[in-house]
Parts: structure tokens; C-alpha cells; sequence
């Protein structure tokens, strides 16, 4: 096996997401996803504690959200806070060239329940590591739970607009628009 080649990482999400395309995620074990990708069972366990976090990245998107918040302007208001988190992940994860790969990463979760369950508790984690965050720039408490789960409803949404292949606009655009948009049915609410 080639387990000296580069991005063991990436090679091992690739293999495992044609696996679950190909036999479905039920149908595919650690095995089959280390050997599709030329490497061990040993090393896959070494980048992923198991089958399902593959497609989740495991801490990326906490990272990328904490880093956007934090590197936000001094001035930005907690919605502007979460709007930069949303650009940096557009940046360093959303970017045009894996909107085929999210689109088809999206269609293996969305067919079976334990992968959405992941998803949800994964995004779940996501906005709890948003409201700490936004306290950490001083937000108060009920301010950070809002403008973060304003935020993640339209990080989902956006999520959702930047994987359809036919649309041709960056995550962080579709994000803020997403966020603006969000907002407004907030206040009518």
C-alpha cells in the first residue's frame, strides 16, 4: 500500500464517499473505505474515529468558526461576527471547486437517518461553538444563543443553495444574502 502519498486525509473522504455512492454507507466498512484509498485500516483510524465522521470533517468547521468570529472587526456586531465566520469558511472549505463533492457528500447524508442524525448534532455543536465565541467578544449570553442560531439556519440554507452545481455563487455571498434574508423574517416574525 501507498501509504507514504500525500493527503491521506483527503484520499480517505474520497474513497469512502464513492463507497457509500457505490454500496450505500450500511453496505461499506473502514476496510474497504482504507483500501479504496491505498492505505490501513490502522491510518484511517489515526485521521477519523469512525465511518460516519468522514463526510464531517471532523473539528475543521468548529475551528474555521471560531477563527471567524474571533479575527471579526473589533466593531462588528454579533449577526456581522457570524457573517465573517461565514466567509472564512466559504474561503478555506466552501469553494467552488468541492461544490460537486458537497452536492454528492449531501446526497449520501440526506439517504440515510444516522448520517443526518450526525449531521444534526455535528451543527448542533457548530452553533454551541458559535455562541461561545460570540462571548468571548463580549456578547451577552442571549444575544450570542440568537445571532447564533440565526447564523447556523443560514449557514443550512446557504449550505443547501451553494450545492445545487446550477448556482454559480460563492458560499460567502449566498451566506451573507442568506443572513440578510434570515434577519428580515426575524423581524417579521
Amino acid at each position: 500500500m501507498a501509504r507514504w502519498q500525500p493527503n491521506a486525509s483527503q484520499r480517505l473522504v474520497t474513497a469512502a464517499l464513492e463507497l457509500f455512492e457505490e454500496r450505500g454507507y450500511e453496505n461499506t466498512t473502514v476496510i474497504e473505505i482504507a483500501e479504496r484509498a491505498g492505505l490501513t485500516k490502522s491510518t484511517f483510524f489515526r485521521h477519523f474515529p469512525d465511518k460516519r465522521e468522514v463526510l464531517f470533517g471532523g473539528g475543521t468547521m468548529t475551528g474555521l468558526v471560531v477563527q471567524g468570529i474571533a479575527a471579526a472587526p473589533a466593531g462588528a456586531g454579533p449577526l456581522e461576527a457570524v457573517a465573517h465566520a461565514l466567509d472564512v469558511i466559504g474561503k478555506e472549505a466552501f469553494t467552488l471547486d468541492r461544490r460537486e463533492f458537497g452536492a454528492r457528500r449531501q446526497a449520501v447524508i440526506t439517504a440515510n437517518p444516522e448520517l443526518r442524525e450526525r449531521e444534526a448534532l455535528k451543527g448542533l455543536g457548530l452553533t454551541a461553538s458559535m455562541v461561545d465565541a460570540l462571548k468571548r467578544r463580549g456578547v451577552p449570553a442571549l444575544t450570542a444563543h440568537v445571532a447564533a442560531e440565526l447564523g447556523a439556519l443560514a449557514w443550512k440554507i446557504a449550505y443547501e443553495r451553494w450545492s445545487d452545481t446550477t448556482n454559480d455563487e460563492e458560499f460567502g455571498e449566498l451566506a451573507r444574502q442568506t443572513l440578510a434574508e434570515v434577519q428580515a423574517a426575524s423581524a417579521l416574525c
